[in-house]
């Protein structure tokens, strides 16, 4: 029996990493590079939330009890790693749909959070996540773009 027949209702495809329990929900079609992107994240001071699926309570992220600390890292393995029970997603990444230079102002169906469009393998795309972040957390002023209202929520 497959660790996915254990997992429960309300779950979705995606992973999920915290800064000071500041949640980056990661979305994408398979292969996208959800897991790739985490781990990058993590190598730069991230904490794991959940990789494949997250539970999502209202913007509060968590891991199905069975994967929790888990990680696939393509080419090695599942991994066991330390992470973080839960976190407030802040800030949504949705892979493979394009990057516009200045996008449109746009919040999270699901958890009302700020939602990016980037591709994961451009460069310098771990710092612009953890300047989104900072931005969605008010160290940053957001003037334009993605979270541009976000001083207003």
């Amino acid at each position: 029996m497959s660790v996915l027949s254990f997992l429960p209702e309300g779950s979705v495809h995606a992973c999920c990493v915290a800064w000071n329990g500041d949640g980056v929900l990661i979305s994408g079609p398979p292969g996208s590079g959800k897991s790739e992107l985490a781990l990058r994240l993590m190598d730069a001071g991230f904490d794991l939330v959940a990789d494949d699926r997250v539970l999502l309570d209202g913007a509060v992220a968590s891991a199905p009890e069975r994967l929790a600390g888990l990680i696939e890292v393509r080419g090695v393995g599942i991994l066991r790693t330390s992470f973080v029970t839960n976190a407030t997603v802040r800030l949504r990444v949705c892979l493979g749909e394009g990057q516009p230079r200045l996008p449109e102002p746009c919040r999270d169906p699901w958890t009302g959070a700020v939602m990016l469009r980037l591709e994961p393998g451009f460069p310098g795309t771990v710092a612009r996540i953890r300047a989104a972040l900072k931005a969605c957390c008010g160290t940053y002023e957001w003037v334009a773009g993605a979270g541009e209202n976000v001083a207003e929520t």
